[in-house]
Formats: structure tokens, C-alpha cells, sequence
């Protein structure tokens, strides 16, 4: 994979991120291309990265970056607020549209996690996504996050979330807090970010409260009425951080043509390279996107090469 470092602007925020370009590559080509997105508290160097390794042998340019306020992205700190992050794909797609190496008339998204409700939400406004695929992530805001809380805690979050708009109001600013104050991992989840996340120095810091308030009012499933090209759906069937219920209600609420493919893991326990599930989940990814993005040419090379 050949990686070239780039920026670009989002609502005049410089962001940063990474061009990946398959080994075979050749100057004048226009390739397919997808860009792989984050998660909450993601960043490119980690999924995003894993994607385009995957994705570049299979002919694709990808794009990955980093959401304004994450790593070396530009903006407030702590700002995490859903309906900017859909702005930054939405720049991210501009960008990638005007690199000589691909053709603009074949790009794909993924949204991993909370990226999959930002994809989602993407496509449904920008007809320049040829196809979508959104994984183990949650489409309703406020139903996920009632799930996942005591009737007492739900209470309590919608106290500190009024509260917080009334700060707004009076001085600017939005309260700083815990990064999973109102997002609790579970314990699975928790130790595969012990171990593999909290190493990157971007990852954890406080955020903004509002990032609560722009949860609850995420309605990706409602948007999904008007996603009119090919939607792939993945869902980890013991994922207890995003129940796998989300994924089946997305689909009865998506158009066709759509699929839906039931991960044997949970949130992120296959999230490896090598992970036998994690390359069953690329598999189908090149599927998907073979049959949508790729064209004859480039569908036929890479079934030379794994043959």
C-alpha cells in the first residue's frame, strides 16, 4: 500500500489524513474509491488504516482522516458534534473527487460504529455515494442511549444535557466531560481499548457535552428512506456496546437493494489484521463493493489475484 500524507478543509478547519493507493498502482489510472470512517473517539491511524490495507489489494483508493478536533485535525477541543462530523465526509468526498487517481463516479463509504450512523446520513443526502456500508454501529440516537441506561440514569443524562444548552446560551461554551461519561463500554469492548486504543496519545481526551445532545437527536434510521444506492449492513451478534437489534431494525427501515451480514464477534474483539472474522468481514466487503463500485476491468483483476 503507498500512503501519501494530504489535508483538506472542512467548514475552514484544515484536517488531516492519508491517500492509499494500491502497490500496482500505475500514473493515469482512475480507480474506484472508498473512504473508511471512524468511530467515536477513532482515529485514521487505527480503523480507517486497517480498511485501506485490506481495500488497496483489492484495486481501491481509499481516503482516511481524522474528524475536525481529533489528532493533528484542526478544531475546539472536545468538540465532538455528529452533525459536523457528516460535514467532514461530506468535504472528505469533495477532496477525494479531485485526486487524479480516482473516479469520481465510483466512491463508497464506511462507517465503522458511530461512523456507521454518519454514513448513513451522508449518503442520504449526497448523491455522489455510489454505495454504502455501515458496521456495528447504532441509527437512533436517543433509543440506543436508552438502552443502554437506567430509567434513573436516562433521567439524569436529560438534566445535564438541558443544563449544559442553558451554559451554551449564557456563555459560549459547552462543559467538558469524561469521554464515556454518557458512553459506557462494556466490558468486552472496554479491555480491546485498554489494550489497543488508549496507546494513541488522540485517544480518550474529554468532550464537549453537547456531544450528548447531538446523540440524542440522531436519527440515521429515519434518513434511511432516502438512501437510493446499495446499502451493506454488518452487526457483531454478541455485540453488547451497540446491540445487534440496531442492525436488524436499519434494515426493515432501508430501501433496497440492501444486505445484512451477521459478524460472528462482538464490538471489536475481531478488529485484527489477521482475525479470521475480520477477513471474513473484508470479504464481503470486496464483494459488495466489486459489485457496486468496481468496474469489469478491476473486478476481474482481483479474482485473478486471489484465485
Amino acid at each position: 500500500m503507498i500512503e501519501r500524507q494530504i489535508h483538506f478543509y472542512s467548514e475552514g478547519f484544515k484536517l488531516d489524513g492519508t491517500l492509499y493507493l494500491p502497490d500496482d498502482y500505475k500514473p493515469g489510472e482512475k480507480r474506484p474509491a472508498i473512504i473508511p470512517n471512524s468511530g467515536y473517539q477513532g482515529i485514521n491511524e487505527f480503523y480507517p488504516k486497517l480498511f485501506a490495507r485490506n481495500l488497496t489489494e483489492a484495486g481501491y483508493v481509499c481516503l482516511g482522516f481524522d474528524y475536525r478536533s481529533f489528532a493533528k485535525s484542526e478544531g475546539e477541543e472536545g468538540r465532538v458534534i455528529l452533525d459536523e462530523q457528516v460535514e467532514d465526509i461530506q468535504n472528505a468526498i469533495t477532496f477525494l473527487s479531485l485526486q487524479d487517481e480516482v473516479d469520481p463516479e465510483r466512491i463508497g463509504l464506511i462507517g465503522w460504529a458511530m461512523g456507521a450512523s454518519n454514513v448513513v446520513r451522508v449518503t442520504a443526502i449526497d448523491k455522489r455515494v455510489k454505495a454504502v456500508a455501515a458496521l456495528n454501529g447504532f441509527y437512533d440516537g436517543e433509543r440506543w442511549l436508552r438502552s443502554i441506561h437506567s430509567y434513573v440514569e436516562w433521567n439524569e443524562i436529560l438534566k445535564v444535557v438541558e443544563e449544559d444548552r442553558n451554559h451554551r446560551v449564557l456563555t459560549g461554551k459547552s462543559k467538558l466531560v469524561d469521554a464515556f461519561a454518557h458512553y459506557p463500554l462494556d466490558p468486552a469492548t472496554a479491555d480491546y481499548v485498554d489494550k489497543e486504543l488508549r496507546v494513541f496519545s488522540a485517544f480518550g481526551h474529554q468532550v464537549v457535552l453537547q456531544f450528548t445532545d447531538s446523540m440524542i437527536s440522531l436519527k440515521a434510521e429515519a434518513a434511511a428512506k432516502d438512501v437510493k444506492v446499495p446499502l451493506f449492513i454488518a452487526h457483531g451478534k454478541e455485540n453488547l456496546l451497540h446491540p445487534v437489534d440496531e442492525a436488524y431494525s436499519l434494515y426493515e427501515a432501508a430501501n433496497e437493494p440492501k444486505q445484512l451480514y451477521i459478524i460472528d464477534g462482538k464490538h471489536n474483539d475481531f478488529m485484527y489484521h489477521e482475525h479470521e472474522v475480520f477477513q471474513e468481514l473484508i470479504d464481503q466487503l470486496k464483494t459488495f463493493f466489486n459489485e457496486n463500485l468496481a468496474g469489469k476491468k478491476e473486478v476481474e483483476k482481483v479474482v485473478q489475484v486471489h484465485a
